[in-house]
């Protein structure tokens, strides 16, 4: 019985210790700081898509203008255009 609880608590020490570094990342600043950007680019995405809602070649052009120009006025990484039947359109 009490080698059970033992092969419990080491089953539960490991799986704390396998999710410390990651929790660990996400609490430093430059993590926080990328978590951030993540979030901006994709509210750049949802935004471009609200206003260019369509799957047209034309409409794709002027979302993907669209993601790139807030991309550039929030200092954030470019992304790759998305053109029709491409994946990683949102």
């Amino acid at each position: 019985m009490a080698s059970r609880w033992m092969l419990r608590g080491v089953g539960i020490a490991a799986v704390c210790l396998l999710a410390v570094p990651t929790t660990a990342w996400a609490i430093t600043q430059q993590g926080q700081q990328m978590m951030r950007n993540w979030a901006q680019s994709d509210r750049c995405v949802a935004q471009a898509t609200k206003q260019f809602p369509d799957y047209t070649k034309d409409s794709l052009a002027k979302r993907d203008q669209a993601v790139q120009q807030c991309l550039s006025n929030n200092v954030l990484a470019p992304r790759t255009p998305v053109g029709p039947g491409q994946p990683g359109g949102q």
